[in-house]
């Protein structure tokens, strides 16, 4: 019989650009990195320890500063958990349901992030401010939530509360509702079958989400900015004590209290690496157990 000769694999054509121009593209992208990533992260260290360690302690245990990062925290520790519940409930909703005006709760969800930060803060400087809608109710009765921690609390809430949400959805939808179903017919009963079948499937994914939640928490500066009044060792969060140590001309402190906000965008993004890689294994262990 004669022989066939065996057709030679497809190759993409992407892959058969020239060498300098895969060189050129990463090379664009490498500077790229330099000049905006990496150059800025390294100088607010540099200039944080441009006085010595000695300096830079006394910037981030200055009472001012100190106060600044317990507010930071207090802050996440309400706004995070929150946005948990919220973000796990509106997805379980849009994901596991079929209803009228489901389109309209994933615009609202994506709200915060086409509204500007500064623009939230004005909405809630409407509701709740002296010539607001529910001012004068509040002043009589001495209920204060602008310039208080309260207003702070919330205008967080209101740029965040779209990120656990919006990376539970997508893998609840992608997730199906055959394994929740299986546990119901079995006799489990809701929190049960949350619990034991739909938590461990979402579990990375609502890591993840958690995170980023967390640190735009702890970032925000527009809408807090707003609400918060600037008031020293009260209402200043970590990034009002920077600008007001920037503006205030000293350079090393607003550099030192800075870096604790570097310090946790690099956890951060080391975090969001490991759980993407462990969604990528989670992934394709599903995808095995499908194929057997």
């Amino acid at each position: 019989m004669p022989q066939t000769r065996s057709e030679p694999a497809y190759v993409p054509a992407a892959t058969l650009e020239p060498f300098w121009v895969r060189a050129l593209l990463i090379g664009i992208a490498l500077a790229f990195l330099t000049l905006f990533l990496f150059v800025p992260l390294l100088s607010v260290f540099a200039e944080a320890f441009k006085k010595g360690w000695q300096a830079y302690l006394a910037a981030i245990t200055e009472p001012d500063a100190v106060s600044a990062i317990k507010l930071t925290l207090l802050t996440a520790v309400i706004a995070v958990p929150l946005n948990l519940v919220f973000g796990i409930a509106a997805s379980w909703c849009i994901a596991k349901f079929e209803f009228r005006g489901k389109s309209i709760l994933l615009t609202l969800i994506d709200l915060p992030f086409s509204v500007s930060p500064v623009i939230s803060g004005l909405i809630y400087v409407l509701l709740f401010g002296a010539q607001g809608w529910l001012g004068p109710w509040l002043a009589e009765h001495d209920i204060k939530i602008l310039f208080a921690v309260p207003g702070i609390v919330l205008a967080t809430i209101f740029v965040t509360f779209p990120f656990v949400a919006r990376e539970l959805i997508p893998l609840m939808q992608s997730q199906g509702s055959e394994e929740e179903e299986a546990a119901l017919v079995l006799g489990a009963s809701g929190f049960k079958t949350f619990w034991h079948v739909t938590l461990p499937n979402i579990k990375w994914g609502l890591l993840y989400g958690v995170i980023l939640c967390n640190a735009r928490a702890m970032g925000e500066f527009g809408a807090v900015s707003v609400v918060s009044g600037h008031i020293r060792s009260e209402t200043n969060t970590i990034p009002l004590q920077v600008e007001i140590l920037y503006n205030e001309y000293n350079f090393a402190a607003a550099f030192a209290v800075a870096s604790l906000l570097a310090l946790l965008a690099l956890v951060t993004l080391a975090l969001k690496s490991l759980i993407e890689w462990r969604l990528a294994d989670a992934g394709a262990e599903q995808f095995q157990e499908h194929q057997s």
